[in-house]
C-alpha cells in the first residue's frame, strides 16, 4: 500500500498543471491496483474537499461525486470509509462543510454522544451542539 498526498490527488482530479498532472496520472493509473492500492487518509479527504471548494470553486455536487469515486475505487483504500460514507450522505443533503460531517461522524464512531461547536452551520447537523451563553452543556 502506498500513501497518497493531497497534491497528487488534486493534480489528477483537476488536471491543471501539465507536468504534475501527467506524473500524477501516470503514477495513479500504472502503480495502483487492487493488490497494491493507494491509501487516502481522512486528512487528505478533508484537504481535497477544501481545495476543490476554495481554490477551484467546485460545486458541492461535483465534490460529492469526486468523494464517491474515491470511495468506490478498487485501487484506493480510504481511511475509516465506513463513516466517510455517512459523512458524504449528510454533506450532500446538509449545509455544513464536508470536514464538519467527518468530525461529527468520526467523533460519534469513537463513542462521543455529541460534538460541541461555535459553528452555526455545523450545529444544525447530526451529532453537533452549538455552545452559547444560554446553552453551556
Amino acid at each position: 500500500m502506498i500513501g497518497i498526498d493531497t497534491s497528487i490527488m488534486i493534480r489528477y482530479i483537476v488536471q491543471d498543471d501539465p507536468d504534475q498532472s501527467r506524473l500524477a496520472t501516470k503514477f495513479l493509473e500504472s502503480r495502483l491496483s487492487r493488490t497494491s492500492p493507494g491509501f487516502l487518509s481522512i486528512i487528505v479527504m478533508c484537504e481535497i474537499c477544501w481545495v476543490l471548494k476554495r481554490a477551484y470553486k467546485y460545486k458541492k455536487s461535483i465534490i460529492a461525486r469526486v468523494i464517491r469515486q474515491m470511495l468506490n475505487s478498487e485501487d484506493l483504500i480510504v481511511e475509516n470509509s465506513e463513516y466517510i460514507w455517512e459523512a458524504l450522505k449528510a454533506y450532500e443533503n446538509g449545509n455544513a462543510d464536508f470536514s464538519d460531517y467527518l468530525i461529527g461522524y468520526g467523533n460519534h464512531h469513537q463513542g462521543c454522544s455529541l460534538t460541541v461547536t461555535f459553528d452555526k452551520n455545523a450545529a444544525d447537523e447530526a451529532h453537533f451542539r452549538l455552545i452559547t451563553e444560554k446553552n453551556v452543556i
